[in-house]
């Protein structure tokens, strides 16, 4: 029975990487079915080791980012429905993450479940990446979705699988093509975002295993990383220098006083966003009064008119901070700051492979999600704020389960 609840956290975990950015619905229904075998799993006796403070700590930040934004809904009445109206009930989802964390930390998935899902999520968003930008000819593959959040995910499961081929023993090569395949899906989506992301992403990798891995292993990843991106860079079907020049154009109109691009706007945004942080620093303006507030100012032409058609400031920085206020920010950063520290204290402390790569793992998570939040607010996102804790959540129970200084088999 012990070996079947596993099996079955393995499977939700692998699926729901592998279908995250292809089948809909995905976002939410993997993580009810999890959480609905979370009183299975805690009517068994633990196999992992017992929870400390460290779990004490990633459960606290949990509950405090979703208790200030539930807050939040509380006192304003309005909860927030993200793009599409797909996004109801966001601010309990810290909460399902933190019970689905409980069981999972009691018994945990295979790392398995992690790697191959990272892979062929990957895969699957490459393909169809390719698919759409090659032969149907669209200037930003998307996968039906809001191409950012899809090129920014695809990167990210791309990265966690170069993990996998940096770490693992065995069966690599498909993981070093599934990074790739992740990368150019990010490449095709046109998310200029995860292009600067991705080389803090890649400092984590020579972090983690920069040192005491075969030469034989790390030529061939760099090899083909510089082939893609140069390729990515200078072929002009990739459209990378397209999207670069028009965020050159868009900086330049900008400062002659233009908004009226997508950096225009971003840039307006942040610069109405800082206002409302500083007019409620405390608690802020809360869901839907954002929004109202920036309006009247819009209608008053103070800012680009077209920052109205969005129901987030695009950064998840100071979009916290006018809608939640200090307390908010500050739950933000523990939602952040917390597992980094954690990851990057168990990344310098374990000298086995599996928890370096574990650890590499999850601080390659936290990294990426805090970077593509510069530019997007993607915990207001579905996929983004469901796959940022599913990964975390998996990444910290199947660490705290390796014991340290041991390599069990994959």
């Amino acid at each position: 029975m012990t070996t079947f609840i596993a099996s079955l956290h393995t499977a939700l975990l692998a699926g729901f990487l592998a279908l995250l950015l292809v089948v809909p619905g995905t976002y939410y229904v993997v993580p009810l079915v999890a959480a609905l075998l979370v009183p299975w799993a805690l009517a068994r006796p633990a196999v992992a080791p017992v929870p400390d403070r460290e779990d004490a700590l990633c459960l606290a930040a949990l509950l405090a980012f979703g208790g200030v934004w539930c807050l939040d809904v509380w006192r304003t009445g309005v909860w927030p429905v993200g793009e599409g109206n797909q996004g109801l009930f966001l601010p309990l989802w810290p909460f399902l993450a933190a019970w689905v964390g409980l069981a999972w930390r009691r018994r945990p998935p295979s790392a398995n479940g992690l790697w191959v899902g990272a892979a062929l999520g990957a895969a699957l968003a490459g393909g169809i990446a390719a698919y759409e930008f090659g032969w149907l000819g669209r200037h930003r593959a998307n996968s039906g979705i809001n191409a950012i959040p899809f090129g920014n995910l695809a990167l990210l499961l791309g990265t966690l699988s170069l993990v996998a081929f940096l770490a693992r023993g065995r069966r690599r090569g498909w993981f070093l093509l599934a990074g790739v395949l992740g990368v150019l899906a990010s490449v095709f989506s046109g998310t200029r975002g995860g292009w600067v992301v991705f080389p803090l992403l890649l400092a984590v990798l020579a972090w983690a295993f920069g040192e005491g891995l075969p030469r034989r292993r790390l030529w061939p990843l760099a090899g083909v990383l510089a082939a893609v991106l140069i390729g990515g860079a200078l072929l002009p079907q990739s459209g990378v220098r397209d999207r670069v020049d028009e965020a050159v154009d868009n900086l330049r109109d900008y400062a002659q006083g233009d908004a009226a691009s997508s950096l225009g706007a971003r840039l307006d945004m942040w610069r109405a966003g800082g206002r409302l942080f500083v007019a409620k620093p405390w608690l802020g303006w809360g869901e839907g009064r954002l929004e109202a507030r920036r309006d009247q100012w819009v209608d008053q032409g103070q800012y680009y008119r077209g920052i109205s058609r969005y129901d987030q400031l695009h950064n998840d920085f100071v979009d916290t901070a006018a809608r939640r206020g200090l307390l908010g920010l500050l739950s933000l950063l523990a939602l952040y700051g917390v597992p980094l520290w954690l990851f990057a204290r168990h990344l310098r402390a374990r000298p086995d492979r599996r928890g370096r790569a574990l650890a590499a793992a999850g601080l390659v998570v936290i990294t990426a999600f805090a970077g593509f939040g510069l530019s997007q607010s993607m915990l207001r996102d579905v996929r983004g704020l469901s796959c940022y804790l599913g990964l975390f959540v998996a990444c910290w129970c199947l660490l705290k389960a390796n014991k340290k200084g041991t390599n069990p088999p994959e």
